[in-house]
């Protein structure tokens, strides 16, 4: 493995002058960058992938260069050191890997276009210019594009653009930033404009592929996102513009280039007409996201990779801060407890999980720190401790005095936390030192031993794990008053529990509210207490009650056995978040039952007990001032329903299906998977399929195409599985961006498991190809360890990935879901038929 070394250490980059001159056409491209800055040695070196270089000058000076590409360098010999300019000639390809200077293709009325974009993070502008290609590595930017240019095309940067000379678009100077949010694009493009109250320029752009009132909902959030953060930072937007653009092709969800923020269609684009509310709550959180970090990220920037959760976790937390001031009647914290927890207390506990905080020993290893459930949810959990605990005065007043001491430059984690804790007069380092510095989290034990009510945290494993006597300081949000703040001792006795118990009158519960980390296991007397009145609990503890006993049931702490008996008490609840949590639990007894097994009959019985009411209730269609909570909650009743083989459900599925045979994009978007997916399983006939799929190919909707590949990917019909699996390398069929949701839809399907891990193990280089060096490619491998479950795919899994095992960036993941499937094949064996004997004896 090469030496990795920080070139920032010796030559510290002021100014950038980069011109490039792109053909895309013959998809290469020639550049000219000039970096002045200083040198601290007389030998540097400068990043660069893929370039080809052909000349160096210092000051105007010729001088030797060697190409490094072993680690991405352009060494240079300097005649002196201090104060210098290189300018550096090269020319290089337009990539076709989502990363660099690529391009993005698109259809409009059967013409095939492209639109030229960039993707730079993690360390990315290396292949498109010269450069100091790390985030401490701030400079300004002077940016001029010349490209084969046609009538009437649009060209965008960072910063707004000042004129144009013989072709080339020359743009205003950048403020101090990180190379990795520098961007352009240009090409055939639509728009939509409005300013903010203080005057900020903001801007929605996309292909015409779409219809213009696609841009209008992105538009209104992003103006008031950026009008609510300049308000709750108390630090006005430094820039005069906010361009959000959709990329066609685009293998993130969103990128946080400052002044030109970058999405994939599907998470910016949407038809206000018929788009499902969830769907318009994942767009506006996205949004809200990536503005976010126009501060924290742009303005003030992680120091080094190591602290990439100082980006991600807060802009993750603040996504919901502004969502929940700009739109209160969508409660979307509830959506945090829904997504975000699950994904962070899942993956948290398995063994050989990074820590919020990680080193970084190897460039490849970068990418590998985009671990969504780490870095952005279990952050976020964090930092919503944090708030709960110092309140959003302290929040608000220590953000506003973190951003004017680092604002231009880079921060450390605790920077961020002695900005709180002198706004808050508390120890915020210390209490948050063991979140931040250590993997996993505790499981809060609480018994009555021996008369006395009694807590204690050990860290909690779902399969092996090595107990190394982690100990956390936990909030404890308990409703009795003589529990402590913060728990920080292994083992606390509270006192005598009947005394407590009469006095506070009800049963005693920590972690009220949901917030901390943690997941807590009462004994037998006290569950049962909490059970007696859990009718009368707010959907936050229904939804807890279920999520902790699920967790502890994976854990093999308790058994799914057990918990089956308890489904049917939450079974009537018109909150989103207890369906949510309550069909986990439901979902997770599909893992014991075999396909069109007599003990998959009997769940499919037990699935109509615990939806038929709600069926009833909520049916196929939207009811007239009906609640948020009933809109979100019906797509889980009906995907029960179905599941459950209701004749009523099915029927009327049908129905609704035919009644828009003729042009199925106007089916309700909040039902249209179902109706698609119940066309399929029920009624499918052999051009069904074909249809559908035709639909998905030259749909522009990224909502519906989602919708259609759900509902093709659910069909039994074999022949076509096979078929389409061979389409997946076929990007006029499945864009590179989208295969990731493909493969891993056919995999789930028990009909097309085969199919699709017999093409993963295939084609693995072919894939390594397309997406290898991008954060995206390990989770090809997370989404197989999500699906197998028997000790056969155990086997093979071992035997194709250990090989891979120490490959750069993929040694954790390789680990971790080598144990992932092993612990679920080993639940299954044990807990197999215990389970299903518990869902027959509750039918």
């Amino acid at each position: 493995m090469a030496e990795f070394e920080r070139l920032y250490k010796k030559f510290q980059p002021d100014h950038y002058n980069i011109y490039l001159d792109i053909n895309r056409q013959n998809k290469i491209f020639s550049g000219k960058t000039s970096i002045t800055g200083t040198a601290k040695t007389n030998q540097i070196a400068i990043h660069q992938k893929d370039l080809k270089v052909s000349a160096v000058k210092v000051n105007d000076v010729d001088v030797p260069f060697t190409l490094n590409n072993d680690i991405d360098a352009l060494n240079i010999d300097l005649p002196e050191t201090g104060k210098i300019t290189l300018t550096i000639t090269y020319s290089a390809p337009l990539t076709d890997t989502m990363m660099g200077i690529y391009p993005s293709y698109y259809e409009v009325n059967g013409e095939k276009k492209q639109l030229i974009g960039t993707q730079f993070e993690t360390n990315f502008a290396r292949q498109a210019f010269p450069s100091i290609d790390e985030p401490e590595a701030k400079a300004t930017f002077d940016l001029a594009i010349k490209f084969d240019e046609e009538a009437g095309e649009t060209v965008l940067a960072n910063m707004p653009e000042n004129h144009v000379e013989n072709g080339i678009h020359y743009f205003d100077t950048t403020l101090r930033m990180s190379t990795y949010l520098v961007a352009f694009a240009f090409g055939d493009l639509q728009s939509k404009q409005t300013k903010t109250t203080s005057g900020v320029n903001i801007g929605v752009y996309a292909t015409k592929a779409h219809e213009d009132k696609t841009l209008d909902f992105a538009l209104d959030i992003a103006k008031r996102s950026i009008e609510f953060f300049e308000d709750f930072y108390q630090t006005p937007y430094p820039l005069s513009q906010s361009n959000q653009l959709a990329l066609p092709d685009f293998s993130a969800g969103a990128m946080e280039n400052w002044g030109l923020v970058t999405y994939r269609e599907a998470y910016l684009l949407l038809d206000p007409d018929n788009t499902s509310l969830q769907m318009k709550q994942v767009v506006a959180t996205v949004i809200a996201h990536e503005l976010a970090h126009q501060w924290f990220g742009d303005l003030v920037t992680m120091k080094w990779w190591d602290d990439l959760w100082l980006n991600e976790s807060f802009a993750n937390m603040m996504e919901y801060v502004a969502i929940d001031a700009l739109q209160p009647d969508w409660h979307i914290w509830e959506t945090f407890q829904t997504n975000d927890v699950p994904a962070a207390l899942r993956r948290d506990a398995t063994d050989g999980v990074q820590s919020v905080h990680v080193e970084v020993n190897h460039p490849a290893e970068i990418d590998s720190l985009f671990d969504s459930a780490i870095v952005y949810a279990k952050g976020a959990r964090m930092l919503v401790m944090v708030r709960a605990l110092i309140g959003d005065e302290a929040l608000r007043e220590g953000l506003k005095n973190y951003f004017a001491a680092h604002q231009y430059h880079n921060a450390t984690g605790s920077d961020l936390w002695q900005a709180l804790g002198e706004s808050s007069g508390k120890d915020v380092s210390a209490i948050m030192h063991s979140w931040l510095e250590q993997p996993g989290y505790p499981v809060i034990h609480v018994a009555v031993v021996d008369g006395q009510l009694t807590l204690s945290q050990q860290q909690f494993f779902i399969g092996e794990g090595q107990d190394v006597d982690r100990q956390w300081q936990v909030p404890l949000n308990s409703n009795y008053d003589n529990a402590p703040t913060i728990l920080t001792e292994k083992t606390l006795s509270l006192g005598d529990y009947d005394v407590l118990r009469a006095t506070a009158g009800e049963p005693f519960r920590v972690n009220v509210g949901n917030d901390s980390h943690v997941i807590v296991h009462y004994d037998d007397t006290l569950l049962r207490d909490i059970l007696t009145e859990v009718d009368q609990l707010e959907a936050i503890s229904q939804l807890q009650i279920l999520q902790d006993l699920r967790l502890l049931a994976d854990g093999s702490q308790i058994s799914y056995a057990d918990i089956v008996p308890l489904l049917l008490r939450f079974a009537h609840s018109s909150a989103t978040i207890v369906n949510d949590a309550l069909y986990r639990v439901a979902g997770n007894l599909r893992q014991f039952v075999l396909p069109d097994s007599e003990y998959e009959q009997a769940l499919k019985q037990f699935y109509g007990k615990l939806s038929d009411q709600q069926f009833e209730r909520l049916g196929w269609q939207a009811k007239e001032n009906e609640t948020a909570d009933d809109q979100l909650t019906r797509p889980y009743i009906i995907s029960a329903a179905l599941y459950a083989e209701n004749t009523t459900a099915i029927a009327q599925g049908h129905a609704i299906f035919k009644a828009h045979a003729q042009n199925l994009l106007t089916l309700p978007a909040d039902t249209r998977p179902f109706v698609l997916r119940n066309e399929v399983q029920n009624f499918g006939r052999d051009d069904l399929l074909s249809h559908l799929l035709s639909e998905y190919i030259t749909s522009s909707d990224a909502s519906y195409k989602q919708d259609l590949r759900g509902a093709i990917t659910s069909t039994k019909n074999l022949k076509f599985m096979t078929e389409l699996v061979a389409k997946f390398e076929d990007a006029d069929v499945i864009k590179p961006q989208d295969l990731r949701g493909w493969f891993g839809s056919v995999l789930r399907n028990a009909q097309g498991e085969q199919i699709a891990w017999d093409w993963l193990r295939q084609e693995w280089g072919w894939l390594e190809s397309k997406v290898g060096g991008d954060m995206e490619f390990t989770t090809y491998i997370t989404v197989v360890a999500g699906i197998l479950k028997t000790a056969t795919r155990l086997e093979e899994f071992k035997t194709f990935f250990e090989p891979k095992i120490n490959q750069p960036g993929l040694t954790r993941e390789i680990t971790m879901d080598t144990r992932v499937i092993s612990t679920r094949v080993a639940l299954i064996t044990a807990e197999k038929a215990a389970v299903n004997a518990a869902i027959i004896e509750n039918n």
